[in-house]
């Protein structure tokens, strides 16, 4: 049984998540299939919807199966085994993907299931959704870069009032923390999201990647490395058709067709 579906409508590509029983626990056959997903929407699409089937977008990792650690051939317990191999690829591969992607979040994102929601380019969640940073409640630390993606968007201090105290966050609370970038009714984030991405698919794709990049490495590198990161990026984007198609239709008043 597949537990991540895939559709492209258009220049759009929609993932979901698919295991509502669970309310999509992410296991390490969900990663495998999710990382492949990525890898063909990539080619297939312009832009990016993540989403979980049923009642909740992912309540964190599973804990059956090998998917939150593993016995070395020791006898040693690894917990943190399986992101080591799976969970940490898993991100790195969602924060370096060519096309911008939007999360469309309802119900439970906790765990790793945070990190994936919170990773997204532009992040939507219905009234329905929460946040939560549940490891504390079972011995275990924050992981999945959550303590990076958490301090990044809504500083220091919130982060750790997430991760310390592991209470559920409201879609209402992440907005106003800077966490997400919309709030929408009750079982309308996948509509919502889909808005977003329209636009985003409709965009310059060179520059859209690029714009990515840059968005991320302003988070990891100094200023003078930035800056020069910037001007490699704006020779690029500046060789390609969708900037002469920009210009062109600025000349001539009327909407780029990239």
């Amino acid at each position: 049984m597949s537990l991540v579906k895939t559709e492209v409508l258009g220049r759009i590509a929609i993932v979901r998540l698919d295991d509502p029983a669970t309310l999509n626990a992410m296991s390490v056959p969900m990663v495998e299939e999710l990382r492949a997903a990525l890898v063909e929407c990539e080619q297939a699409a312009r832009a990016l919807v993540i989403t979980g089937a049923g009642r909740a977008f992912c309540s964190g990792a599973s804990l059956t199966g090998g998917s939150i650690g593993r016995s070395s051939s020791t006898g040693e317990f690894d917990a943190g085994a399986a992101l080591e191999s799976h969970y940490n690829p898993l991100i790195l591969q969602l924060r370096n993907l060519s096309i911008p992607f939007v999360t469309a979040v309802h119900g439970a994102a906790a765990g790793v299931g945070c990190s994936v929601a919170l990773i997204g380019d532009l992040i939507v969640a219905d009234s329905t959704a929460y946040f939560l940073q549940a490891f504390r409640n079972i011995g275990l630390v924050p992981d999945g870069g959550s303590p990076f993606l958490l301090a990044a968007a809504a500083g220091r201090a919130r982060a750790m009032e997430a991760m310390l105290l592991g209470e559920r966050i409201s879609a209402e609370t992440a907005h106003s923390w800077g966490l997400i970038n919309r709030v929408a009714p009750e079982g309308k984030d996948l509509d919502v999201a889909m808005e977003l991405a329209e636009k985003l698919a409709h965009g310059p794709r060179t520059a859209m990647g690029l714009i990515r990049q840059l968005g991320w490495a302003a988070l990891e590198r100094p200023l003078a490395d930035q800056l020069a990161g910037e001007r490699a990026a704006q020779k690029l984007a500046g060789q390609s058709a969708e900037f002469r198609e920009g210009v062109m239709a600025f000349a001539e008043k009327r909407k780029p067709r990239f």
